[in-house]
């Protein structure tokens, strides 16, 4: 899937475009639940940021509840949650 170009000037920053990006890429299923997200190398390669942009997307995409983390192994697309499940206590 070919990457967004990612505009310097614009009032969003780099990381909310690119989190975006993969928001949108979650929402068409061409991201599907249990499959890895791209990389932060990938992401930095793809999008032309530095890594830290690429963290900070991938953070807002966590905290969200979009994805989640495995240490030492990567980032996944969570499964989506059932309308009107709370979540709050995670």
């Amino acid at each position: 899937m070919a990457a967004r170009e990612i505009d310097p000037r614009a009032p969003e920053p780099p990381y909310r475009q690119i989190a975006a990006d993969l928001i949108a890429e979650i929402g068409r299923g061409d991201l599907a639940p249990g499959k890895p997200l791209p990389s932060e190398k990938e992401l930095t390669e793809r999008y032309g940021v530095a890594r830290n942009t690429a963290r900070s997307a991938i953070g807002v995409l966590r905290e969200r509840g979009l994805v989640y983390t495995v240490p030492g192994r990567g980032t996944y697309v969570a499964k989506p949650e059932p309308a009107g499940e709370d979540t709050s206590s995670r």
